[in-house]
């Protein structure tokens, strides 16, 4: 399975996640955009630079002119990570992970998130920003885990149901629609616990050092 790092222009994470990630098999280092001003400054080398370089700098590209693959892509109808998201699809990953994705600004943080919905049907989604890890799941799943371990799922819309098995707090072909009902800080008292999703996608959200610490990242 081939997998990649998306590097947006938001806060930025640590290099050692990134390497991390890269140990891990996310092999491939894609920045959107101002994502490898975040990439210059941790002296990291990425595989592709896309968007329309409206919030990288000067420096950045003089650095990196002879070292990286640069696309730019001038049109509006997209964010800089969907243009990274599209070049990752066209490449045929099967996997994502978005960094730097979460800053200053809701909007652009709830516009991410979006991105990382709208094109889960063709890539596997995920999201990691500091101590949290958010993955998009469109199909029933199997979640290896530990004792005690503490996560989140939230639904879209009233359409998408959801039941549990090896959670404190059981699904039941619950509907969790976003801002009417969630299922925050869940936990899970088996070593896999079994989510069966009909009509929609959900989103759950993990503790990163959890799933580092028991190399889930690595069994993925």
């Amino acid at each position: 399975m081939k997998k990649c790092l998306i590097l947006a222009n938001g806060d930025a994470p640590k290099k050692s996640v990134i390497k991390y990630l890269q140990k891990s098999g996310y092999t491939t280092l894609i920045c959107a955009d101002g994502g490898a001003n975040t990439a210059y400054k941790l002296n990291l080398i990425p595989d592709y630079i896309i968007g329309d370089f409206d919030s990288i700098n000067k420096e950045t590209i003089d650095f990196f002119t002879d070292k990286v693959k640069f696309i730019q892509l001038d049109r509006q109808n997209d964010t800089d990570v969907e243009k990274a998201l599209k070049l990752a699809i066209s490449k045929k990953y099967s996997e994502v992970i978005l960094l730097g994705a979460t800053g200053d600004r809701l909007d652009h943080s709830f516009c991410n998130i979006g991105v990382l919905l709208k094109f889960s049907d063709k890539i596997n989604t995920a999201m990691l920003h500091q101590k949290s890890f958010m993955k998009v799941y469109n199909k029933s799943t199997v979640l290896r885990t530990i004792h005690g371990e503490v996560l989140s799922i939230y639904g879209i819309d009233h359409k998408t149901k959801i039941t549990s098995s090896g959670l404190k707090y059981s699904l039941k072909n619950d509907s969790l629609p976003f801002g009417v009902k969630e299922s925050t800080s869940n936990v899970a008292i088996a070593d896999t616990v079994k989510i069966n999703i009909s009509g929609g996608k959900i989103l759950i959200v993990r503790d990163y050092e959890v799933l580092k610490r028991n190399d889930f990242f690595r069994l993925s």
